[in-house]
């Protein structure tokens, strides 16, 4: 599966014959295009929309990453505030007498 969709190639003696303003006006009416070099991809034209997309997509599934990482890694195992507190001498009590400052 592409990342990319509504793709075209094209060169980069073509895209310099075609221009930025070219280019742009392609993606702006929704083309995403791949800039070659010798047959190799090495450039992606897109939208601000489809970057702006991307951008979510990439965000959404480096949180899914995480909680995958958390469901794997979790040993159901729970620690209460009240020991984490006693851990470092403190109750609750404590702190609330603590300054604010």
């Amino acid at each position: 599966m592409s990342i990319l969709r509504n793709t075209y190639e094209i060169s980069v003696s073509d895209a310099a014959q075609r221009g930025v303003a070219g280019l742009v006006a392609d993606a702006e009416h929704g083309a995403d295009l791949v800039v070659t070099r010798h047959h190799r991809p090495v450039a992606a034209v897109v939208s601000m929309d489809r970057l702006a997309e991307l951008d979510r997509a990439e965000s959404d599934l480096r949180d899914l990453a995480l909680v995958l990482a958390r469901t794997a890694t979790d040993s159901g195992n729970r620690t209460s505030l009240n020991a984490v507190l006693g851990a470092f001498g403190h109750t609750r009590e404590s702190l609330a007498e603590l300054d604010d400052e």
